[in-house]
């Protein structure tokens, strides 16, 4: 198992973590590989035709990854660097969400739309935890942290979490 050098608390929110990607030799992580699959997909699409086939088998890849890790994922969706997601299973980012660098993604999250429409944008260093439902055009700010199966329906200050249903907001205490 790979571990980045740089402590959780003082990650970046604007320079990805590519090692917290990486995978290591023979290791079983269907998060990491997901991710992969994802952004070999990202970087394929911007070639020539030539690279169709290769396409084709990446699609594949992807397609097998979801369904081992239980995560719903789409390629086209924009996912910062360094994106943890310990557990996967039951993950569903909505194609237009956005997600900043050196995020970390809970088992159970679902980043998604409500009836008005707009889907939520979190910036680095956010922290979502299991269970947590953020909806509609929300803006999360940076290293802020959602609880365990809030609820949010509004904006996240930097620096704050969010707990509750619906989710209330308050400073975050300490560096952690």
């Amino acid at each position: 198992m790979t571990f980045s050098t740089v402590p959780p608390h003082q990650l970046s929110a604007v320079e990805p973590d590519w090692q917290r990607e990486r995978l290591g030799f023979c290791e079983w992580n269907s998060g990491k590989r997901l991710l992969r699959s994802i952004r070999d997909y990202q970087r394929l699409r911007q070639q020539t035709v030539l690279f169709y086939p290769l396409r084709v088998l990446v699609v594949l890849r992807h397609r097998f990854w979801s369904v081992v890790s239980g995560a719903d994922i789409p390629l086209n969706c924009c996912l910062g660097g360094g994106l943890l997601l310990p557990h996967p299973n039951g993950v569903v980012i909505h194609p237009d969400a956005v997600v900043g660098p050196n995020c970390m993604i809970h088992h159970q999250v679902t980043l998604g739309t409500v009836a008005s429409g707009g889907v939520p944008t979190l910036a680095g260093r956010v922290d979502v935890g299991a269970g947590a439902k953020l909806l509609g055009p929300i803006v999360i700010g940076p290293h802020a942290s959602i609880g365990a199966n809030a609820v949010v329906l509004t904006d996240v200050p930097p620096e704050h979490v969010a707990v509750g249903i619906p989710a209330r907001c308050r400073p975050r205490r300490g560096n952690a």
